[in-house]
């Protein structure tokens, strides 16, 4: 199996290279990743300047390929430049912090699984419920067989499988949920600052609130009472409920 690996923390994160470990194990791992964190640049890719890359070396051996551009860039330029073929799975992570709920919409782990369904390829975005003290461990070895999993089921094009780990002892996990994606919206909020030349400056900040009812169907939900969350999501976001109500209304209009 041939598996093309990027992320968007950068091709130097712990996380990358730990489940880069678990990968190899399963098949063939070729490494394209952004040069330096890309975290949160949601499905960008680059168009208003050249993109550049560069072999990378870890622990002494070669270990992949640095890109100027965003994660989405990573997939495009690895099946059009680097590699002869299209890969049997594209792998995006692991993520350093949780893509579950509407963090699907910025966050650019999630981007790098997504353009490899969008050229049809079994993909896989894996995430790590923490910014603080982080094993990747098992999230590693959740996210390689699942990639071999992807490539077996037969997962429509243009789907993807997104995996949120929360960061606990295997013993204090309770299992795999197949969940859905939340849609309360990140809480936002900007803490005012002031630099050395007296301006005011802000940083924004956010969570994940956990609202409403408490379904662990929903994947910030099973994450949060400890579960792994592996959600399908479909890169097709047209509301078909929604096609002949718009379409009787402008028919009435027009």
């Amino acid at each position: 199996m041939n598996i093309l690996l990027t992320n968007d923390d950068g091709i130097f994160a712990e996380g990358i290279y730990a489940i880069y470990t678990e990968l190899k194990k399963i098949g063939q791992v070729t490494v394209v990743a952004p040069d330096s964190e890309r975290s949160s640049v949601g499905h960008g890719i680059t168009l208003s300047h050249p993109i550049w890359y560069k072999k990378v070396r870890r622990k002494g051996k070669f270990f992949g390929y640095g890109i100027s551009g965003t994660p989405a860039d990573c997939v495009k330029f690895a099946i059009g430049v680097i590699l002869k073929r299209k890969p049997d799975v594209v792998v995006s992570g692991i993520n350093l912090g949780p893509n579950d709920g509407c963090s699907v919409f910025y966050s650019g782990t999630v981007a790098g699984a997504r353009e490899g369904a969008l050229l049809g390829i079994p993909s896989v975005a894996v995430s790590l419920a923490t910014f603080i003290n982080p094993d990747f461990s098992y999230a590693a070895q959740c996210g390689a067989r699942l990639a071999g999993i992807a490539r077996q089921c037969h997962i429509p094009r243009g789907t993807f499988l997104n995996v949120n780990v929360p960061n606990l002892k295997v013993s204090q996990i309770k299992g795999i949920k197949i969940t859905r994606q939340g849609t309360v919206p990140i809480h936002g909020s900007f803490r005012k600052r002031r630099d050395p030349n007296l301006r005011d400056y802000y940083w924004m900040t956010g969570r994940m609130p956990l609202k409403g009812k408490r379904d662990d169907r929903i994947d910030s939900y099973a994450l949060h009472n400890h579960y792994v969350a592996v959600t399908p999501i479909r890169s097709d976001l047209t509301d078909y409920a929604s096609l002949d109500v718009l379409d009787d209304s402008l028919l009435k209009v027009f």
